[in-house]
């Protein structure tokens, strides 16, 4: 599993010619509904395994939560699961709105 800063993911998804990946949102609904990073899919970390079969394998997939550990968790259990490209961001939104985009609420 890599692991990207926020400055790196902003800069991945600011890059028009690399494949874009999927922004998979593990936190709890209360909150998505406080902050989120744009264009990321929100899939609470509890469905995560009903719902794996949502996520095309082969396209890379960054595991977001609030500071880094529940996505940690689910990355883990991506990769066991066959998806071949899974990063975790690095200090979660938190480290998101604290670095990249300061308009974001923290909580």
């Amino acid at each position: 599993m890599g692991h990207l800063t926020p400055a790196q993911l902003k800069g991945w998804l600011d890059d028009a010619g690399r494949e874009q990946p999927i922004l998979l949102d593990v936190r709890e609904p209360w909150e998505v509904r406080i902050c989120a990073i744009p264009n990321s899919l929100h899939v609470p970390m509890r469905e995560v395994p009903a719902r794996a079969a949502e996520l095309d394998p082969a396209r890379p997939v960054v595991a977001i939560c609030h500071h880094g550990a529940r996505s940690l968790q689910v990355g883990v259990f991506l990769e066991k699961s066959g998806c071949a490209k899974v990063h975790n961001l690095t200090g979660g939104v938190d480290a998101w709105s604290r670095t990249v985009d300061p308009s974001m609420p923290v909580y």
